[in-house]
């Protein structure tokens, strides 16, 4: 059986939300593992069907008094998001980036990473 490190090798921190009828999630663990403070300014964008969100004085979102992210009507279309959707949230503090994980791209990971270890077996 392979044998799992003893420690972490990154500083990764996650959450595990829900996606609002506003396009709002909260992340609180995320967002302090970045120490960005309530209000600061975020950029949005989709890469490869996952949401990054970035600090930017340009921004035009903004962490909310309670700690939440909205994200926009145009990366909720984007990447599928609708009221209701459970999201992975991710935050580097070292690279300063949060990401948001919908459900077609944790498919697509799991889908991946069972084939490597299980070689095409049945799960």
């Amino acid at each position: 059986m392979a044998r799992l490190p003893d420690r972490r090798a990154g500083l990764t921190s996650y959450d595990v939300t829900t996606v609002d009828q506003w396009g709002r999630l909260v992340a609180r663990t995320c967002v302090a593992a970045l120490s960005w403070p309530l209000g600061t300014r975020v950029a949005m964008r989709e890469v490869g069907g996952l949401v990054v969100v970035t600090a930017d004085e340009d921004g035009i979102s903004v962490v909310t008094r309670q700690g939440h992210l909205r994200l926009s009507l145009a990366v909720r279309r984007w990447c599928a998001l609708q009221a209701g959707t459970r999201v992975l949230v991710t935050a580097d503090p070292v690279s300063g980036r949060l990401v948001v994980h919908p459900t077609a791209a944790l498919d697509s990971m799991v889908t991946w990473l069972h084939g490597q270890v299980f070689g095409g077996e049945p799960a």
